[in-house]
């Protein structure tokens, strides 16, 4: 199965996912840091939490006692790490780009990553997140889900996070919609069959996958 027909055998099974859901970018880019290492539900409970105390704009963060700011994305888990990765975040975007997307989208892709890079707690699952879904920059993300469901198939034998991320970019139109879809598509296949004992008998790429066939 080749990665367009997989797209379109997970979009007729899943429907659209419309990720990444947030009103705003820079609310795509608090929850791009807060959604390390724990489930989204948990992130959505920190963001609630950072809009009821008004903290969802860069000054804000800035502004906010540790304390306040530690409790108000508890939820997400290594809440005192993350309040510290929000406030170093914050300064940069402050500092670099005076809190403007618009003037931070403008800047060139390498150039941005490589600063996005170079900050405490980002890492580059978190960044391209960031580039992609609150910036529209034409970067695959590659998390665990992407992994997994390209070695099952396999697509692909890992050779780290920037071999698997050039593989879907060079067998993919460069499209940052559909970057944005396949991504969520993917996600929600780990999550829901891919796992890691895995569902293959109810798995909708069952009969392309390798697991699947030998399940």
């Amino acid at each position: 199965m080749d990665l367009i027909s997989l797209y379109d055998c997970l979009l007729k099974h899943f429907g659209k996912q419309y990720w990444w859901p947030a009103d705003t970018p820079f609310e795509v880019m608090i929850g791009a840091i807060l959604t390390q290492q724990t489930n989204w539900k948990n992130v959505e409970k920190a963001i609630e939490n950072l809009k009821k105390e008004k903290f969802l704009d860069p000054r804000a963060i800035l502004n906010a006692s540790n304390s306040k700011l530690q409790s108000s994305v508890r939820s997400s888990g290594y809440f005192k790490q993350k309040a510290k990765k929000l406030k170093i975040f914050c300064r940069f975007f402050i500092d670099e780009y005076s809190g403007s997307i618009k003037k931070m989208k403008k800047e060139p892709f390498q150039d941005l990553r490589s600063e996005l890079l170079d900050l405490w707690g980002i890492g580059r699952e978190t960044a391209d997140s960031i580039l992609l879904y609150a910036l529209g920059k034409p970067v695959f993300v590659v998390d665990a889900y992407t992994i997994r469901v390209g070695e099952r198939i396999p697509l692909f034998r890992s050779d780290g996070y920037e071999h698997v991320r050039n593989f879907y970019e060079s067998k993919l139109p460069k499209r940052v919609s559909l970057y944005k879809e396949y991504h969520a598509l993917l996600v929600e296949l780990g999550k829901n069959y891919c796992r890691t004992k895995p569902l293959c008998k109810s798995c909708p790429i069952k009969k392309a996958c390798k697991v699947g066939m030998e399940g």
